[in-house]
């Protein structure tokens, strides 16, 4: 169950996400997300290296391994 909960968490960050341009590296393009959910979960995805979290921050940004895990999850749930 823990997985899945896991699992369901990326895949609503990733649907309720939007892309935005990098504020470090011109023309780089980063996916961010609101990080409303359990702090345990997300600390799971960012050891995962699936998300990267920051400190002050209220968003998170999915990785390109996370958006390519929340697309096979797409595929898997909806």
């Amino acid at each position: 169950m823990k997985e899945k909960i896991k699992e369901l968490s990326l895949l609503l960050l990733y649907l309720s996400g939007w892309e935005e341009d990098s504020r470090n590296t011109p023309g780089e393009k980063l996916f961010r997300a609101w990080n409303g959910y359990l702090f345990k979960i997300l600390n799971q995805l960012e050891e995962e290296e699936l998300i990267h979290q920051f400190s002050q921050g209220k968003s998170v940004i999915i990785t390109r391994e996370g958006l390519n895990k929340a697309k096979e999850l797409e595929k898997k749930y909806l």
